[in-house]
């Protein structure tokens, strides 16, 4: 069994740390909440006073931060990441960023003989509690190598998506297939309303046909036909309109860099920043549904 530091234990990596302990590894784990890192504690962990901390000794570190700069500051600061672990220590950053942070940290772990993997995940809280994640990894086939039973304590679905940066990649493109989805069918289900169509035969109809995508059969935006869609629960979070917007950023961030049109992409994050700026943000964000209908 590994001895893993784990850097940010926030609605996400709180769980996946839990589950690597249930798994039988040692955690010690680090939080700018320290209510977070003694949640940790409690369940079997220890709690790490620092990044240091958390790094110092460790055969992996696993990160999961809210942006870019998080990342470089954790694993590039002063008393950060690279600068505390020891040589063979295997680096994942699960967090979901840019594509550039990514390949700009990884060359620097590379420069010190480290290996490391960008490892954005899938599957929203549920799926970090019953480790059922799908996580998009990138990194060299070395180190996928390394992480692969690690990786499956939290998750059900690992695949390799190529070099460094290649996991961000393949995370920003499936959001934004996300989000654009949700959008059209939301807008589908608004539209069958207004013309006198139950959502129920809309659901029945288009599930099974050509208009069968993952927001229709197992995120249903609307409330009854998939008892468990958030909007059923009022569209509490299971991922929230804010995370979405910004998966949608980084989407349009990249294609910008990479000279790619990606005019729905572009369209779906106009929406959801409406959406967002409406107070909307911790929403989930399939609740767009309701900035469509107006109300």
């Amino acid at each position: 069994m590994a001895n893993i530091g784990f850097i940010g234990l926030g609605n996400m990596g709180l769980p996946m740390a839990q589950n690597l302990l249930k798994a039988g590894h040692s955690v010690q784990g680090f939080d700018v909440s320290k209510a977070q890192a003694d949640a940790l504690a409690a369940a079997g962990g220890r709690a790490a006073e620092s990044v240091k901390a958390a790094a110092s000794g460790a055969d992996i570190v696993i990160t999961m931060l809210p942006a870019g700069q998080h990342v470089r500051d954790v694993y590039l600061g002063v008393d950060g990441v690279l600068s505390s672990v020891g040589a063979g220590t295997l680096l994942i950053d699960s967090s979901t960023i840019d594509v550039a942070s990514a390949r700009d940290v990884a060359a620097a772990a590379e420069t010190k003989g480290l290996a490391m993997l960008d490892a954005p995940v899938s599957g929203g809280v549920g799926g970090a509690l019953a480790g059922t994640l799908t996580f998009m990894v990138g990194g060299s086939d070395a180190a996928f190598a390394r992480a692969l039973s690690v990786l499956e304590k939290m998750g059900k679905t690992i695949v390799h998506a190529g070099g460094a940066g290649n996991g961000q990649a393949a995370k920003i493109c499936n959001n934004m297939i996300l989000g654009v989805s949700m959008i059209a069918v939301s807008e589908a289900f608004v539209l069958a309303e207004k013309l006198g169509l139950d959502a129920q035969k809309l659901f029945d109809i288009s599930s099974k046909s050509s208009g069968q995508c993952w927001s229709m059969t197992t995120y249903c935006p609307v409330p009854g036909p998939v008892p468990g869609s958030p909007a059923n629960r009022d569209y509490k979070a299971g991922f929230t309109a804010a995370m979405m917007l910004k998966d949608l950023k980084l989407a349009q961030d990249a294609a910008k860099a990479a000279g790619a049109t990606t005019p729905l992409g572009a369209d779906a994050a106009k929406i959801y920043s409406q959406f967002v700026e409406s107070g909307e943000g911790p929403r989930d964000f399939s609740g767009v549904i309701r900035f469509i209908r107006g109300g």
